[in-house]
């Protein structure tokens, strides 16, 4: 139990109240004090009888103003800040005496030295951080802060050491009372500095291990300066919209809005009034997205889904910059620049009249295409570090270490929801974390995927020629429009192109137009 007694600051009222608390044979835990007119007093639970007489008497007590029941002492609330902050940083944090014993650990430094917290306190720290003599450095005359390279095992950090002083009253020189000692990776360190150094570029929270993504950065950095038409392709998932947002971000547009528009759940009906406004008996009822981005960028998701009239007017406004809101003659005039994404082939779209040709060669100005996670496999445990560190850091949980498996069934994957679907299975396994220091394959429970075929349960139906003839159908169907001939295609595959027409005829794919 713990009471704050709003009082002033006389000699002897704390004498008072602890013998009116002795008076009823209460043991005091702790006491606190503030230069605040309170005071703090923990003390074992008593019945609500002794707290209703206890309470009265000690509002008689000369000086004390009022008295009433909390639920925490001012020092636990810094000690549990204290221990929150420990708990949720990345970063390996030691405490140290002046004899360079660890007092104190955070479960990140637990988790780096492989040891549990009752085994490393009050052990010296150079038992496992080397390269650095920490009592040497803290029995010195003056103490001051430093930086240096330290390894644990054949692991490399930066270790930045500030002294801890405790102010003296009977002298003006403080005390020494030890250190504290955080540990930074070198990978940590490297995402900090990209992060500062691209801060102006947009692209700081794009991860690119990968020569694949590397490339699509340059070019995403070149054309991210221009203001033509841009079309980004890309599997779902892949983060067209996170790109878009990046060359908007490194753009000289950069201080105008940003808007994003999802295609795919504009109604047909609304896709008109939403882009471009509406006008009726007059007077304007909506302005539309492309003129509240005005000087801005447009990122048009999902443009493949775009109804024919809406197209009809794109097409016009990205021709000459001018529109009409929808019931409307007045000419509007609005310098956005647009971004389109995509997921589908939109020249087979146009083949195929669902999509307008002119309107394509229209936003088909600069491009550039997202490769699958599957095809950057570098950046897979990467990205899945950068989401553990930062589900872990949301959650309030100690960051967990891959375990060796993991990493094989992570790399092994097919990942058709490509990056979102893995930052959402780390969510996942972060979210019901169970105390394991590592992440496993069961905590991912990632469905079972083949490349070609798509989901399929663990008891698989069908024979093995039934799944062969059904890749190979697949197979023909991307590469026919690539190939637009039995004779093309047949010198592809390394077949006779009658085996090729033969094939196209059972499977009845037809000459794309």
């Amino acid at each position: 139990m713990r009471l704050e007694v709003s009082c002033l600051d006389r000699v002897g009222l704390a004498k008072d109240i602890l013998l009116i608390m002795e008076d009823y044979g209460i043991n005091l835990f702790a006491i606190d004090a503030s230069n605040q007119g309170f005071l703090y007093l923990q003390f074992a639970e008593v019945s609500f009888d002794t707290l209703s007489e206890l309470l009265p008497l000690i509002r008689k007590v000369e000086g004390v103003h009022d008295v009433r029941t909390v639920s925490f002492m001012p020092s636990e609330q810094e000690h549990y800040a204290l221990k929150t902050l420990l708990k949720t940083l990345p970063d390996s944090v030691f405490s140290i005496d002046v004899k360079g014993r660890i007092r104190i650990v955070n479960e990140s430094a637990l988790h780096t030295v492989g040891m549990a917290e009752h085994e490393v306190i009050d052990e010296p720290i150079n038992h496992w951080v080397h390269g650095f003599s920490f009592s040497r450095w803290l029995s010195e005359s003056t103490v001051l802060a430093q930086a240096t390279r330290v390894n644990i095992g054949e692991n490399e950090y930066l270790a930045e050491m500030l002294p801890i002083y405790l102010p003296d009253s009977g002298s003006d020189t403080p005390i020494l009372a030890g250190a504290v000692v955080s540990l930074k990776s070198p990978a940590r360190l490297g995402k900090q500095f990209n992060a500062l150094q691209n801060q102006s570029s947009g692209f700081e929270n794009v991860l690119a291990t990968s020569d694949k993504m590397k490339e699509v950065l340059v070019q995403a950095r070149r054309m991210a300066q221009l203001d033509a038409p841009l079309l980004i392709t890309g599997e779902t998932g892949t983060g067209k919209e996170l790109m878009s947002r990046a060359c908007h971000d490194a753009s000289m547009r950069r201080e105008h809005p940003f808007i994003a528009i999802n295609c795919a759940a504009m109604p047909d009906s609304a896709a008109e009034e939403e882009l471009f406004g509406f006008v009726s008996n007059g007077s304007v009822v909506k302005r539309g997205f492309i003129e509240e981005a005005k000087g801005g960028t447009i990122f048009l998701d999902e443009i493949a889904e775009m109804s024919k009239s809406a197209q009809v007017k794109l097409l016009r406004f990205i021709q000459d910059g001018t529109f009409r809101r929808v019931g409307g003659d007045e000419e509007i005039r609005s310098d956005v620049r647009i971004i389109c994404s995509t997921q589908k082939n939109l020249a087979e779209l146009c083949q195929s009249g669902e999509f307008r040709e002119d309107l394509y060669y229209r936003i088909h100005v600069l491009s550039f295409h997202v490769p699958a996670l599957r095809e950057r496999k570098v950046d897979i445990i990467p990205l899945t570090e950068m989401f553990l560190e930062h589900y872990s850091q949301q959650l309030s949980i100690p960051i967990r270490r891959i375990s060796g498996e993991c990493r094989e069934h992570l790399l092994g994957y097919a990942w058709p929801g490509n990056v979102r679907q893995l930052k959402n299975a780390i969510f996942r396994a972060v979210s019901m974390w169970d105390g394991n220091a590592e992440l496993t394959v069961e905590q991912l429970k990632l469905p079972s995927y083949a490349e070609g075929f798509g989901y399929f349960d663990h008891q698989f139906e069908g024979s093995l020629e039934q799944a062969m003839k059904q890749f190979e159908a697949s197979l023909l169907r991307r590469l026919y429009p690539a190939y637009p001939s039995t004779r093309q295609l047949a010198k592809k595959l390394g077949v006779s192109h009658t085996a090729i027409a033969n094939k196209l005829r059972e499977y009845k794919i037809n000459k794309p137009k």
